[in-house]
């Protein structure tokens, strides 16, 4: 399986926002990421690295100026 987990980087702390993801996205708003179950939402965030063989991706927070 080619799914990755997807985590946010926000104030240091990493969560884990979506398991499975299969779907991600750039869009005007945001980045689309839906997981192989069907559950979708848009982020506000930039990708800050991904790490395919680890099946993980971590965004991180835009900085609100």
């Amino acid at each position: 399986m080619c799914e990755a987990n997807a985590y946010l980087l926000k104030d240091g702390k990493e969560t884990l926002i979506m398991k499975s993801v299969d779907t991600l996205r750039p869009e005007e708003k945001g980045i689309y990421i839906q997981n192989i179950f069907g559950e979708q939402k848009t982020i506000k965030a930039r990708i800050k690295e991904m790490h395919l063989v680890d099946h993980r991706i971590l965004f991180e927070e835009y900085e609100n100026k």
